[in-house]
């Protein structure tokens, strides 16, 4: 008996004791001697199917393998497949290999010195790290990207879940039309929206403050929020709502006990997805910001423009790990949100 990966795919998606008629059904279809009423097998071919079964799991997986049908141009595409997503892959994450231990250079210089390249402890040093939280332009930059980024997800959170639960009505007239707009801003390029809040921002007063600052990040920040809470809305059962409105339930007591429970994954994703926008724009705060607004993203930018410095790859360093922090959450909401609609995680 010859398994390929996807046999073992659905054998790995089954339990061991709730899902044996499953099992035995699709052992039975996959290879012969197909019963249609499992109810009313003979003892003979309940013993053939469980036969099958044990031999599957005992087999050690080959995940190379490929399944013995695909022709020879199929199986040149399924290599070359891999090697183009290698090749991207290496393309996107080479230059983080590069960064972080360049951060931990002894000399001031973007290169690696002989002493690192031969893993001589001498070569390296955390004096950048300690560069970047005793600088005062540094530590600046910091608690301005986390005052803004705060306060513009707060904004924006808001204000993306109220368009999002208002676009997923049945009714709601111009839907498209108004997710056009609402998305717009990660559709036009970043300068041009840069230029225009800087010229709406010059007349009203709000250019070169916190609170312009805040607006225009909540303003890129949105179009996430609408567009994660809107696809976990996508699923929403609207007879819990007419259910708990039957029950006597006000509409405040539904939408909090009902509704916020359920879209709550989708509205902590999007609220990550705007502060990391927020956290890491630097085009539109250098055209509505000042110096009283330098955030990370202007330092780094300004500190490459007037003095080099490999501070400046142990700020990138901690803003990779932040990253990489950021998406393990966005990973692990995404899964409870598909356990909550009732999907098995993939």
């Amino acid at each position: 008996m010859i398994l390929h990966d996807y046999d073992y795919e659905i054998y790995a998606s089954l339990r061991e004791e709730a899902q044996d008629k499953l099992k035995i059904t699709y052992v039975a279809d996959r290879y012969g001697n197909y019963i249609p009423d499992i109810e009313n097998i003979t003892s003979a071919q309940e013993e053939w199917l469980l036969k099958k079964v044990e031999e599957a799991r005992k087999i050690k997986v080959n995940v190379s393998s490929l399944p013995p049908y695909l022709s020879i141009p199929e199986r040149i595409w399924h290599y070359t497949f891999w090697i183009i997503c290698g090749a991207v892959l290496f393309f996107l994450i080479f230059p983080l290999l590069v960064i972080i231990p360049l951060s931990f250079n002894e000399v001031p210089f973007f290169t690696f010195t002989k002493k690192m390249l031969a893993f001589d402890p001498d070569g390296y040093s955390l004096q950048w790290y300690n560069d970047f939280f005793t600088s005062l332009n540094w530590q600046g930059a910091v608690r301005n990207s986390v005052f803004i980024a705060f306060f513009a997800t707060i904004i924006s959170t808001f204000l993306g879940t109220l368009a999002s639960l208002g676009l997923s009505r049945p009714h709601m007239p111009y839907r498209t039309l108004i997710m056009s707009l609402l998305i717009s801003p990660m559709i036009v390029p970043l300068i041009i929206s840069a230029a225009g809040m800087f010229f709406f921002y010059s007349r009203i007063g709000l250019q070169g403050t916190h609170l312009g600052v805040i607006l225009a990040h909540a303003a890129l920040g949105t179009p996430f929020v609408v567009i994660t809470v809107t696809a976990t809305l996508t699923g929403f059962d609207n007879n819990l709502i007419r259910a708990s409105q039957s029950l006597g339930a006000p509409p405040t007591t539904t939408f909090f006990k009902v509704i916020v429970p359920l879209i709550t994954p989708g509205v902590i994703s999007g609220a990550l997805f705007a502060f990391v926008t927020s956290f890491d724009e630097v085009v539109v705060v250098l055209f509505v910001g000042s110096y009283k607004q330098r955030t990370i993203p202007w330092q780094m930018f300004s500190g490459i423009r007037e003095q080099i410095s490999p501070t400046i790859l142990s700020a990138a360093t901690l803003l990779i790990l932040i990253t990489i922090g950021m998406l393990t959450t966005l990973e692990l909401l995404r899964r409870r949100t598909e356990r909550l609609r009732g999907v098995t995680p993939s």
